[in-house]
């Protein structure tokens, strides 16, 4: 594609070139919001290192950043983000590797969907009702599922059905393509972001943190009856901990999104990489000053309330920390609901161009390739809304949290090593970003460590979390395999096939022999010996 072509807009249908680097900034704005996901969970469960584990694990989030935004400008014509990018360099090596990386990228992303909706409808109804009143205590079971986690089910309820046209509004916002729904996060952004903001910044310039509850950094133990009790650094704390660096990764790490636009940016070459390492320093911002400011004001003690551990109870409890009154602390809920609501067209906007971009290339069904009008990928939107309306029906969006994160983890292992795959088979290609060598072997690294974040910290979460994970991501193999084989008769699409660089030419080589294969083997033997010496 000429260089003309890459500066200006396209014509056809298909997804367009509409934004600069400011534009996937504040689509990726709604990352930070992910913080009020797990905030409670992480506190409930590690305890009084949990602000530690937050800082720790976006640091990690910032160091891969790097390893993205050198794979993304390689590809300055796809869409569909890091997973896409890190597909093209295992694919010359397995035909299996590549889709599983896109379809774990995107299990990781959907379902922000339903969990942000959720918490955002709990939060509305709670502020305006009261936990306590009728309509936040009926529900509809429609189905059991006890044979995945005890306890599990399907069920209608108001949060469900407050959920829903929330997903259906986000859905209107995303209808209209990636320039106008660059536009509307913008707006949304700044309001939202305020909020986070002085949560984070008015305790601490008021004296509101108490520093003896940042003090004691003893990880929590589990107790005979389930029950969270003061704890050692011994196996149990350090597979506490690793639970909780393992669900805060879910959030912290998400920023990469902002390389899922590099086929709509202007110019990419000069965008991709301002976009993901600008987004990352407001996460580092937030992800750091939030949990501190959090746990400061609210105590170990105040953290492991039930309705924070839930999510429900976070937005008031943050409202709280500001002493601003009755009428202030509603206004502060509101507008921490439109953050979630940020959060949930980041993931939308990411998350279906990832299943487009899959499916143009001869991943998932022919079908998701389809854009409107605007350059929206509708097909793929539809697909995601209906998924997430499923899983709004569970009653535990912990669990659903953690399963979407085994996904999450399992991805950022294979596009971490993806980097120096690219370095090796492509050594000459040009690079308008080329990450330093050892924040490349620092990503590398990093690939590992989450594995075996993943190994012990995973079962923390619920027992059989980690298998659970597993079969999901494995649920790719049936997919991919009926695409290739039924539908394209076992030959990718020419596009793909050019696309993906799998012919001969110049500067490109299947280089690195054996070392993928002895990678996820070393990956596969991390994660076992991770989950052997956990102790739960």
């Amino acid at each position: 594609m000429a260089v003309a072509e890459l500066t200006s807009p396209v014509a056809e249908e298909g997804l367009q070139r509409r934004i600069s680097w400011t534009g996937a900034f504040w689509i990726a704005s709604g990352v930070p919001a992910l913080v009020l996901f797990s905030i409670g969970a992480i506190g409930a469960k590690v305890g009084g290192p949990s602000w530690i584990v937050w800082i720790v694990s976006i640091l990690f989030g910032f160091i891969q950043a790097f390893s993205y935004a050198e794979i993304a400008g390689l590809f300055p014509h796809k869409s569909g983000g890091a997973s896409v990018y890190g597909a093209i360099a295992w694919v010359r090596y397995s035909k299996l590797f590549a889709p599983l990386s896109v379809w774990c990228n995107w299990l990781a992303w959907s379902p922000v969907l339903a969990l942000g909706t959720s918490l955002a409808a709990g939060n509305i109804l709670n502020t305006l009702f009261g936990a306590n009143a009728p309509i936040n205590n009926w529900h509809i079971t429609l189905a059991h599922l006890d044979f995945i986690k005890s306890g599990l089910s399907l069920r209608v309820d108001a949060v469900f059905l407050v959920g829903a046209a929330i997903l259906l509004i986000a859905f209107a916002i995303q209808h209209r393509g990636i320039g106008g729904t660059a536009r509307m996060q913008i707006i949304l952004g700044l309001v939202a972001l305020t909020p986070l903001l002085l949560i984070g910044l008015v305790p601490l310039v008021t004296g509101g943190v108490h520093w003896g509850n940042l003090a004691d950094v003893h990880p929590l133990a589990v107790g005979p009856h389930g029950q969270m009790l003061p704890g050692r650094w011994d196996r149990a704390g350090v597979t506490v901990v690793a639970g909780g660096l393992f669900i805060a990764a879910w959030s912290t790490y998400g920023f990469e999104t902002a390389v899922c636009y590099t086929r709509e940016f202007r110019d990419p070459k000069r965008d991709t990489v301002r976009a993901i390492l600008y987004s990352g320093l407001l996460c580092i911002f937030v992800f750091s000053i939030v949990p501190l400011s959090f746990q400061g004001v609210l105590g170990v003690a105040g953290i492991q309330a039930p309705d924070i551990n839930s999510g429900m109870g976070v937005g008031a409890a943050m409202a709280g920390m500001l002493h601003a009154g009755a009428v202030v602390e509603k206004i502060i809920v509101a507008l921490l609901v439109l953050a979630m609501l940020l959060a949930v067209i980041t993931s939308m906007a990411g998350s279906s161009r990832t299943l487009y971009q899959a499916s143009v290339d001869g991943w998932l069904p022919k079908y998701l390739s389809h854009a409107n009008h605007n350059g929206a990928p509708v097909n793929a939107m539809w697909t995601d809304l209906g998924f997430n309306l499923i899983i709004l029906l569970m009653s535990d969006s912990v669990f659903v949290l953690a399963i979407s994160n085994v996904c999450y983890i399992l991805f950022n292992f294979l596009n971490l090593n993806a980097a120096w795959i690219h370095r090796r088979d492509r050594p000459n290609w040009e690079r308008p970003f080329k990450a330093p060598n050892l924040l490349l072997a620092a990503g590398t690294v990093l690939g590992f460590v989450n594995l075996a974040l993943l190994g012990m910290g995973a079962d923390t979460w619920g027992a059989g979390t980690l298998i659970s994970g597993l079969v999901v991501a494995a649920g790719i193999l049936p997919v991919f395999l009926f695409r290739h084989y039924v539908t394209d008769k076992g030959v990718f699409p020419a596009s793909m096939t050019e696309d993906m660089h799998l012919g001969h030419e110049d500067g490109a080589a299947a280089k690195s022999g054996l070392l993928p294969f002895l990678t996820v083997l070393a990956g596969v033997g991390v994660v076992v010996v991770a989950r052997l010496f956990a102790v739960y």
